[in-house]
């Protein structure tokens, strides 16, 4: 079972590429963010016509994710639980049955923070302690749990291309890895990590400064995996070469194989 993240950054202007990238990658779920768009601006008749269902939580001019799945998901949640006032769309939360049993997958578009001076960043903080609960809630399922997205948090200093330039930044800062780490710490496997220890690799390229040439990257596109579903991982990749191509997202879809067989 493949599934795979990806920051669109605005899914109307980059469908062409979404749908090349599912006829080569063939993923069986791909969790997008920041579509920018409302639902029914959501190019569904070429993403079904490419062999995939879509389940959209849009949201107009900015943020929105969605689950694009070859098969029918059950969708537990549309908005992360905790905050009902909250009216951003960062997060659809989703149920597969397998033949090695049920999976859970979300696709999660963590607030960026910055400035961190501002209200930003007490959002995005805040937002990330009703993960680390949605999080623990889900570990009482014993489901193998995929919680996946542009989390906007390098974890450590090997996961950006410059640490002392990006020491005050919002994805940097301590108080973001850390509330990165409360997940972590609750028995959740950063997928990419546990695969490659040492590897200096990165999911996201800024459109400014030649960053793409430079290979001035930050790692933040994450996939973290319950207990179960981490004894079945096999694989993890970032596709890297997407961030190359015409009129590309600044980020690249990262996806981990699972030994999760047929999806029912």
């Amino acid at each position: 079972m493949k599934i795979a993240t990806w920051n669109i950054n605005s899914v109307r202007r980059r469908t062409g590429n979404l749908v090349a990238w599912l006829q080569r990658a063939q993923p069986d779920v791909l969790l997008l963010q920041e579509i920018k768009c409302q639902d029914d601006q959501f190019p569904r008749s070429e993403i079904e016509a490419a062999g995939y269902r879509c389940a959209v939580a849009g949201q107009k001019g900015f943020n929105g994710v969605a689950l694009l799945s070859r098969t029918a998901a059950d969708i537990v949640h549309r908005s992360l639980p905790g905050d009902d006032s909250d009216g951003q769309a960062r997060y659809i939360e989703a149920r597969f049955a397998t033949s090695a049993g049920t999976v859970r997958v979300a696709s999660i578009y963590l607030p960026n923070g910055n400035p961190v001076d501002s209200d930003k960043f007490p959002y995005k903080l805040g937002f990330m302690r009703r993960l680390c609960q949605r999080a623990h809630d889900l570990l009482d399922s014993e489901e193998l749990v995929v919680l996946a997205g542009d989390y906007n948090v390098c974890p450590t200093a090997m996961d950006v291309y410059d640490p002392a330039a990006w020491a005050n930044d919002a994805l940097c800062r301590p108080e973001s890895r850390q509330a990165l780490r409360a997940i972590l710490n609750l028995g959740y496997t950063d997928a990419f990590r546990a695969l490659h220890p040492d590897a200096h690799a990165y999911s996201y390229w800024d459109y400014q400064g030649g960053a793409w040439t430079k290979d001035h990257g930050l790692r933040i596109d994450h996939l973290l995996l319950s207990p179960q579903a981490t004894d079945r991982l096999k694989a993890c990749d970032i596709d890297k070469s997407e961030r190359g191509r015409p009129e590309p997202s600044d980020h690249v879809p990262v996806w981990i194989q699972l030994d999760a067989e047929a999806m029912t």
